[in-house]
């Protein structure tokens, strides 16, 4: 055989070895996004974070309560009763649980509001597994609000809703589609799946946005039956008004994209408030400035929801 034909073998062998890697490496990368996705979307009761604290420890007289969706799912929550007529409704954040709420609600509870600390499907001691970011939540918000609403001791035009990081998203999106609501407060809510993707992502997984995210969202819609860009607070929020809407924003935020709270003021229409510390982490207000946190969301919740 010449040297041109080896030659010629030897660049085909270079050439299909490298081939080979390559599509070996697409393959798994493939196969960690799916992995990725599926573990990003789902909250097996064995996985969870479960409550660890109870009402019970921050001196609040409370009830273990429970409603049924409309699908059938049984969701768990508390009951801190009202001394004062009005009620918050409480939703903690992705893959958290009702104890991520208990210090605002007792906050709360010291100036008289009734709290009910929710849960939704797949968190906490709820039902369900799969985690659809809204598309199925409105029905735990809504039996929550159906509860909320036999609630003797409550004036149905006094209740308002304060929720964390995708609870503040939930709950915008929830009170937009249900006037009685007649206020929000949203600490660390994120504007949009698609505006957060890659913060969150890197959060979530270590992984690096490229060539992640992209192949991460295309597996997350087939697992969970939605659409990325249907995730958007921003479309919800405009529909509040005249209802007001308070908006917190850490600049220390790791877990969703820091422009959330500006991006979500900028869609809302008045009245509407955002307040943005550079220093404060996700979903951290109450802890790092309790006495302003206190100041400014007991404020806002007696102006919004005064007799």
């Amino acid at each position: 055989m010449s040297f041109r034909s080896w030659r010629r073998r030897l660049l085909l062998i270079a050439f299909l070895a490298i081939a080979t890697t390559l599509l070996a490496a697409s393959i798994g990368v493939g196969w960690r996004a799916r992995t990725e996705a599926r573990r990003l979307l789902t909250n097996p009761i064995g996985e969870r974070q479960l409550p660890t604290e109870r009402p019970i420890d921050y001196g609040l007289v409370y009830d273990d309560v429970s409603v049924m969706t409309p699908d059938g799912l049984r969701l768990v929550g508390w009951y801190v009763p009202s001394e004062n007529g009005a009620l918050i409704i409480a939703q903690h954040g992705y893959k958290s649980q009702r104890g991520e709420m208990l210090n605002e609600a007792a906050l709360l509870h010291r100036h008289g509001y009734g709290v009910l600390i929710t849960s939704v499907r797949a968190h906490d001691m709820s039902d369900g597994e799969l985690i659809t970011f809204g598309r199925q939540e409105m029905q735990d918000l809504g039996a929550w609000f159906a509860f909320a609403s036999t609630l003797s001791e409550v004036n149905p035009a006094r209740i308002g809703i304060l929720g964390n990081s995708l609870g503040g998203t939930l709950a915008i999106e929830f009170a937009a589609r249900t006037p009685a609501i007649r206020a929000v407060a949203a600490n660390s809510a994120f504007s949009s799946l698609q505006d957060t993707l890659e913060t969150s992502v890197r959060f979530f997984s270590g992984l690096p946005p490229f060539p992640f995210v992209p192949l991460i969202a295309f597996w997350a819609e087939r697992e969970a039956g939605i659409r990325v860009d249907s995730v958007n607070a921003m479309r919800w929020i405009a529909r509040l008004s005249p209802r007001p809407v308070l908006l917190m924003q850490g600049g220390a935020d790791v877990v969703i994209s820091i422009s959330s709270g500006e991006r979500l003021f900028e869609a809302a229409r008045d009245p509407k408030e955002l307040w943005f510390e550079p220093k404060v982490g996700h979903a951290g207000f109450d802890r790092a400035l309790p006495g302003e946190y206190e100041r400014r969301v007991v404020g806002f919740f007696d102006r919004s929801l005064a007799e």
